[in-house]
């Protein structure tokens, strides 16, 4: 294995430990906290609430086309839009686009202040720049994104239901009584687990991209794309290792 990746990996463990300090004004931290937790959450629910509503819908009309056996019942589509959606497709698909949106706009946002000189000016007047930059964005992401993951789960099963009862696939007693019969707490739970996993590394992957950005403005730029591409590939990576885990 390349040893860059050691040393990159070690000066992100590095760049997390930095954090670990008392922010200097708590009332600062706390608003800076809310607003990032706004940028986060009522940021990204539209993209969320489009793409949850149309893989569940999705997932149905494909599920119906595959299953042409008049043996097996029509229930069963809604046990197969329930269980992908809070196994995987909520999750899953949820954070890779959060790791778009929200990831660029994290490497971009403290990318900018690093080429302007903000970050030494931080640095210069004796503050812990990446406590005050880097950590309110990472705990809004672990409050917000597990939300937007139990939002995204509840539109897909809904968008799942929708798309069968307009098409007149099934009917909508057959979905909920498909999506009742296999339901698991375990299931819920591990899809949450997951969800905070993920918006961990969406939140800290960023962060360090665009905390150690150089460059200029073009090095903002690969920062963004830097962020977006290792985030989504780790999210994939711990996604089977949480498989491996827990199931």
């Amino acid at each position: 294995m390349n040893l860059s990746f050691f040393y990159y990996f070690g000066h992100y463990l590095l760049f997390l430990k930095s954090m670990l300090s008392k922010p200097e004004k708590t009332r600062i931290f706390f608003k800076r906290l809310l607003e990032e937790m706004y940028k986060i959450g009522i940021g990204s629910l539209p993209i969320i609430a489009i793409t949850s509503l149309f893989i569940g819908a999705v997932t149905t009309v494909q599920t119906a086309y595959q299953l042409v056996s008049p043996l097996i019942q029509k229930s069963v589509i809604g046990t197969i839009v329930s269980d992908s959606t809070l196994l995987e497709l909520g999750p899953t698909i949820s954070c890779l686009v959060l790791s778009g949106k929200v990831g660029a706009h994290i490497a971009s946002e403290i990318g900018n202040m690093r080429i302007s000189e903000q970050i030494d000016a931080l640095d210069v007047m004796g503050i812990n720049a990446a406590a005050y930059l880097a950590m309110p964005k990472i705990l809004a992401g672990l409050i917000m994104i597990p939300l937007l993951n139990i939002i995204a789960i509840t539109l897909s099963i809904y968008g799942g239901y929708t798309a069968g009862e307009l098409s007149g696939i099934l009917k909508h007693e057959e979905f909920i009584s498909g999506a009742r019969e296999t339901f698991k707490g375990f299931t819920v739970f591990f899809s949450t687990v997951k969800a905070f996993t993920f918006a961990f590394i969406i939140t800290s992957v960023s962060s360090y991209q665009g905390f150690y950005t150089t460059g200029g403005a073009l090095g903002v730029g690969e920062s963004s794309t830097r962020a977006v591409v290792y985030s989504s590939v780790l999210v994939l990576l711990f996604d089977y290792i949480l498989a491996e885990i827990l199931l």
